[in-house]
């Protein structure tokens, strides 16, 4: 039996019936369609069917006749119209239900009957039924935080270099001489422990900063000359190898101004014991060049080739000034190809204690030729000029330094190194003396941050200025190291 729902009918048994047996003629699969998106209000539902129920027993107890006049009266008709409007909110509710999950995607989608069409009162009844193989939507991982990405363009950087040194004179003092950072024998030592907080500047950030700060044996040769203002504070800075800010300015390409303390430009080697091919450091770095200077620089790098740097600092190894002179100079960086370099250095400025007129002059000239990647030669020259104080009319002293590394594999590497040093009037030393030295250095790299070197070394002059035992004077040492040096960076903290 079909029948068939219209707006305005008025027979209330007609509009239960209709109610109860729409849809009748339907299909399993439509029933069952239905019955997977009912979504709709259980209690909405329950009152309906209740009101219904309760209408058609009351309309059982009229007789035929008072039954025809109920359905006519203006009461029931307005019930009806009440009934009425609660099916057609059902129907909106079912639609919305079907918009709702076709526009998540968790069911397939069925097309919401419109007004007039058969709904099975069963559909309203029933439970809403979930699939048992519906899968939960997975969870979002949470973001991975590196210590890069909370650092920004600030980067984290240091080191830890111990030793342990022997010398084969086996000097009672236990100190090897004309050694800068690794002077002591038959014992362990700590050459440096450093940390670095810098960041480097760029078009989109033009400010920028850099601070080192050390301790051990290293930074107690680097700053021993340090004096406070007005000499009451010995060792002034201690710990501080570096610090300064830098501004690129908007220049052509941009010139780059470095104010604070920096490290000299001179010289083939650095302080830091992993940067450089050997693990002691060479004469040329010990007796002819500076450590640090305090006040500004400014670099332009014309292009990928050349680069120019000028300065204007204090002197040699002070940030609190011994005079009211200052110290000038000009660094020239040429790279032709990316296997060979030339760098020269020119340093000129008084670097006598309240002094200004006698001027101290040096020049410095560094060249790498890597032929291969594994295969690099290094030179180092170096020339002084200075009319100190205590009777010296004039003094200078000059030396050169040559290098050789190989790469074996990327574990193993070997480097070597052959310097002269003339101190000819005893300024560097103390003794007017030709100094020379052979290096020959094993490095094994345990990790990507931790570096082994094992090295000999003999240190020979033309004068009897090492000492054996308790006090004999001789013209040689031997010296053998092993080194140990771990090396970190927040770059590689993903």
């Amino acid at each position: 039996m079909n029948w068939t729902y219209k707006s305005q009918r008025n027979n209330v048994h007609s509009l239960v019936g209709e109610f109860f047996l729409m849809g009748s003629d339907s299909s399993h699969g439509e029933k069952e369609e239905q019955l997977n998106m009912n979504r709709c209000s259980g209690f909405q539902r329950a009152q309906s069917v209740i009101y219904l129920i309760a209408l058609m027993l009351a309309l059982s107890t009229l007789s035929p006749a008072q039954q025809a006049q109920t359905e006519v009266s203006a009461d029931l008709a307005a019930k009806v119209q009440i009934l009425e409007k609660q099916l057609q909110e059902v129907r909106d509710q079912l639609a919305a239900i079907q918009a709702a999950e076709a526009a998540a995607g968790s069911a397939k989608p069925v097309a919401a009957k419109p007004a007039g069409e058969r709904i099975e009162i069963a559909s309203l009844a029933a439970p809403p039924v979930v699939p048992q193989d519906a899968a939960p939507a997975p969870t979002p991982a949470p973001e991975k935080v590196s210590l890069a990405g909370l650092l920004g363009s600030t980067t984290i950087s240091g080191f830890v270099d111990t030793y342990y040194g022997y010398n084969s004179n086996q000097p009672s003092n236990r100190i090897t001489p004309y050694r800068n950072f690794d002077i002591n024998s038959g014992q362990f030592g700590l050459n440096m422990i450093e940390l670095v907080a810098d960041k480097a500047v760029s078009s989109d950030s033009r400010v920028g900063y850099h601070v080192a700060l050390g301790f051990g044996q290293a930074m107690n040769q680097i700053n021993q000359t340090e004096i406070g203002p007005g000499g009451t504070e010995p060792n002034f800075s201690q710990y501080l190898k570096e610090g300064y800010l830098s501004y690129l300015a908007p220049v052509g390409s941009g010139l780059q101004i470095n104010v604070g303390k920096f490290v000299t430009p001179a010289g083939a080697e650095v302080i830091e014991s992993k940067d450089n091919w050997n693990y002691s450091r060479g004469m040329l770095f010990a007796l002819a060049i500076p450590y640090f200077h305090f006040g500004m620089s400014g670099k332009y790098t014309f292009n990928s080739k050349f680069a120019l740097t000028g300065f204007l600092m204090n002197g040699w190894n002070n940030s609190v000034d011994n005079n009211t002179g200052k110290t000038t100079g000009f660094a020239a960086a040429w790279t032709p190809n990316s296997k060979f370099s030339w760098i020269n250095n020119y340093l000129v400025g008084p670097e006598q204690t309240d002094d200004n007129a006698h001027f101290r002059h040096l020049y410095d000239s560094v060249m790498t030729y890597s032929p291969t990647s594994k295969l690099s030669f290094m030179a180092n020259y170096d020339y002084g000029h200075d009319r100190p104080a205590g009777g010296f009319s004039s003094v200078h002293w000059s030396g050169i330094a040559g290098y050789i590394k190989y790469a074996i594999d990327d574990k193993w590497t070997i480097a070597t190194r052959g310097e002269y040093f003339n101190d000819h009037d005893g300024f560097s030393t103390g003794t007017a003396q030709n100094l020379s030295e052979f290096t020959f250095t094993l490095q094994r790299m345990l990790s990507n941050k931790l570096m082994s070197r094992l090295e000999f070394r003999r240190d020979m002059s033309d004068q009897d200025t090492f000492f054996k035992g308790t006090g004999t004077p001789v013209s040689s040492q031997n010296t053998v190291s092993v080194g140990l040096i771990y090396a970190f960076s927040s770059a590689d903290a993903k």
